[in-house]
């Protein structure tokens, strides 16, 4: 097995030089078209490369990429901050690293390495004023729950951690000014491995973004569902996506929405359009009284209506990964290169971009 001590040791050597390097360093252009350097930044992900690197890729409405900044292994989610222009993209779990960019220029800071016994699960989230940056992470022996609290200046100094609220965080949102969500996936894993599925305990639950406080926590009724992936839907409820941890031909409903003070409401569709995912959600986002969640696994993406909880449509896409939200439709990616747009509820356009992107991307502001 390799140790979180040997993984830091071997990351910091490969990093060492980068860590040191002007800030444009790590920055690559894409000139392929004239019309993809002239285009305006509109989607910021992670992504696979080519020649079977990674990288965070800024790229126009189309997917057409403009510019992209390398990353020492596979990335996973990127946040932007809050009236700013930098973003943050963190490693895929247990991850190692994190690289904050501005997504304006493309200036990339140097990389943040994990604290000795952490790693980095994946996500993260400004604070509102954009001055602090919110990461879910783990004690590498114990999967104990972190959310590392550090400021927004080069060389990202730690200056709090929230514990006591589960193990095996994934994704964390911002509900409000003072109010964090974190999907607490209830799994204890030794590198990638699982090794507590039979006493799992997975919750949402909403700490004070200040203190760390535990302000609420909610459960599903089957705790072989593990809730991972996070949106704040238009009407101000969290829709969450689940990763379901029980038997392969057993259907699980994948995605619920929580209104604070109330219970948990799964999404509906039967047992059939529930296999179609293939027990797992990657990415949600919702707009007009409808929710979009897509699944890699299951290579297709779902449509819901958030007051009736009922199943519009079930699309196939090969590799579906992320979605945000441009002008009141949603932008859907692919690690295939497909980018859709799809306006509510089930309206579809698209085009092919080199991009190979990984499941979750952000929609940058106008």
């Amino acid at each position: 097995m390799v140790t979180d001590t040997t993984r830091r040791k071997l990351l910091r050597a490969a990093l060492g030089a980068a860590a040191l390097a002007p800030m444009t360093s790590a920055l690559t252009a894409c000139s392929s078209t004239t019309s993809a350097t002239r285009a305006t930044p509109r989607i910021i992900g992670c992504s696979r490369t080519a020649k079977g690197g990674y990288a965070v890729v800024v790229a126009a409405q189309d997917g057409q990429p403009i510019y992209r900044v390398a990353l020492p292994g596979r990335g996973h989610g990127v946040a932007l901050q809050p009236g700013g222009t930098l973003a943050a993209a963190f490693s895929r779990r247990p991850g190692q690293y994190l690289q904050v960019m501005d997504y304006q220029s493309g200036e990339a800071w140097p990389i943040r390495v994990a604290d000795p016994g952490r790693h980095f699960y994946g996500h993260g989230v400004f604070s509102a004023d954009g001055q602090y940056l919110y990461v879910t992470e783990g004690i590498s022996t114990t999967s104990e729950g972190v959310i590392g609290v550090y400021q927004v200046v080069p060389g990202l100094p730690k200056v709090a951690e929230y514990t006591g609220f589960g193990i095996g965080p994934h994704e964390a949102v911002l509900v409000d000014a003072q109010t964090l969500a974190i999907g607490v996936g209830g799994v204890h894993t030794q590198g990638r491995t699982p090794l507590n599925l039979e006493t799992m305990q997975p919750a949402l639950v909403y700490l004070d973004a200040r203190t760390g406080a535990l302000l609420e926590q909610v459960t599903l009724a089957d705790k072989r569902l593990s809730i991972r992936h996070l949106s704040v839907t238009d009407t101000g409820e969290v829709a969450c996506g689940q990763q379901y941890r029980g038997e392969p031909e057993q259907a699980a409903p994948l995605v619920a929405l929580h209104r604070r003070g109330e219970p948990l409401r799964q999404l509906l569709a039967n047992d059939e359009q529930w296999l179609r995912f293939n027990h797992y959600i990657a990415s949600i986002a919702s707009v007009d009284g409808y929710l979009l969640a897509t699944s890699p696994r299951g290579n297709c993406y779902g449509i819901w209506h958030e007051a009736s909880r009922e199943l519009v449509d079930i699309r196939p896409l090969v590799d579906a990964s992320g979605v945000g939200i441009f002008q009141g439709e949603w932008l859907v990616g692919s690690g295939s290169g497909k980018v859709l747009t799809v306006a509510p509820p089930a309206q579809v356009t698209g085009s092919q971009s080199p991009v190979m992107w990984d499941n979750h991307w952000n929609v940058l502001p106008v």
